[in-house]
């Protein structure tokens, strides 16, 4: 059974149309017949007229003036969008605003997660955002520093040119300043969002030691980090190309191999001190579909998914009058039927 509650136009502003081209076309179809009646009078006789006009029926001339009125004004209603009835629809966190904070420092040059680490994340933001992006995302890549590599955009081709940019020689300064990273993708923030989504990925490396702590700050004006750790617990080498060309791997002070290692815990405390979570990225970036759903069961839990409801679409219904109409003017004739002499 057809639900007819609320019901009203989605632009109404069209139905001005429905009024005035009607009269438009009434006031053209009154000035054609003077026009006709002028040109007949000047090339014969009014009786002669009278003869030519015999077979011509007025009643059905103005019958399918009013046919093609009707039409034009059933076509401004369509376009009006007449809707009634209702559909239920929820809010999606994905269309919220969401920052990626991406380490680029050399410890992101590891290969216990192939091709390595940077890359591997790459490959993992890119895939995420092309197959779940609904809202603005923006990018911050850091190491001892951090920069707004793209600022909030829907334009998903442009943040895909922006990410592929990143490279282990995109922040100069040397280093893994988490905290630096977080207060900068916070600058890249609408201010008056009511809640500030920020996707955190890196080995957790934080050399600075300060990213806990700016991560408890930020949670009290609302920005919630979710963390994604890139590599193993038990690390590897870091492997880089010298100038020569060739690959070496690098070594501190005092000449020992740096191996580098996932730091969870210290991404764990930097979630949870903003009420977000933490997961290891994993072998097919299943750790940002985590994230995905996580912000989505907070926004249940919250109350955050407001139901919408939504007009049903009925323009179909308008649109089939006025097709119709224009089909029925088009056979009926302006002749009347001629009876035969003798009858």
């Amino acid at each position: 059974m057809m639900d007819f509650s609320n019901p009203h136009f989605e632009a109404p502003r069209w139905l001005l149309l429905a009024v005035v081209a009607p009269l438009l076309l009434a006031l053209m179809h009154r000035r054609a017949a003077v026009k006709r009646t002028q040109q007949l009078a000047q090339i014969a006789s009014p009786r002669f007229v009278e003869e030519l006009a015999a077979s011509h029926s007025p009643a059905r001339r103005r019958f399918k003036n009013f046919l093609l009125l009707f039409a034009f004004a059933f076509a401004g209603i369509a376009l009006a969008r007449p809707q009634w009835g209702e559909l239920q629809s929820t809010d999606q966190w994905l269309g919220e605003d969401v920052v990626f904070v991406l380490d680029c420092s050399y410890s992101m040059l590891s290969t216990d997660v192939r091709p390595n680490r940077l890359q591997r994340a790459k490959l993992a933001v890119s895939d995420f955002v092309r197959t779940h992006g609904r809202g603005r995302v923006g990018l911050v890549a850091f190491a001892g520093g951090a920069f707004l590599q793209c600022p909030l955009t829907l334009d998903y081709d442009a943040f895909e040119t922006a990410l592929q940019a990143v490279d282990e020689k995109t922040i100069p300064i040397p280093g893994t300043d988490i905290g630096r990273a977080l207060r900068e993708a916070d600058h890249a923030m609408e201010k008056e969002s009511r809640r500030k989504l920020m996707v955190l990925l890196t080995d957790g490396e934080d050399l600075e030691n300060s990213g806990v702590a700016t991560a408890r700050a930020l949670g009290t004006n609302g920005v919630v980090v979710f963390t994604v750790g890139i590599g193993s617990p038990a690390g590897s080498e870091i492997q880089m190309m010298n100038p020569a060309g060739q690959i070496e791997l690098i070594r501190d002070a005092s000449g020992e191999v740096v191996r580098s290692r996932l730091d969870e815990k210290t991404l764990t405390a930097i979630a949870q001190a903003t009420g977000g979570k933490y997961y290891p990225l994993g072998p097919l970036g299943e750790g940002l579909a985590k994230v995905r759903s996580a912000v989505e069961t907070m926004d249940s839990a919250a109350g955050l998914k407001r139901a919408r409801s939504r007009g049903v679409e009925r323009f179909y219904w308008p649109v089939t009058a006025a097709l119709g109409l224009l089909v029925a003017e088009s056979l009926i004739g302006t002749r009347r039927r001629q009876q035969n002499a003798g009858s």
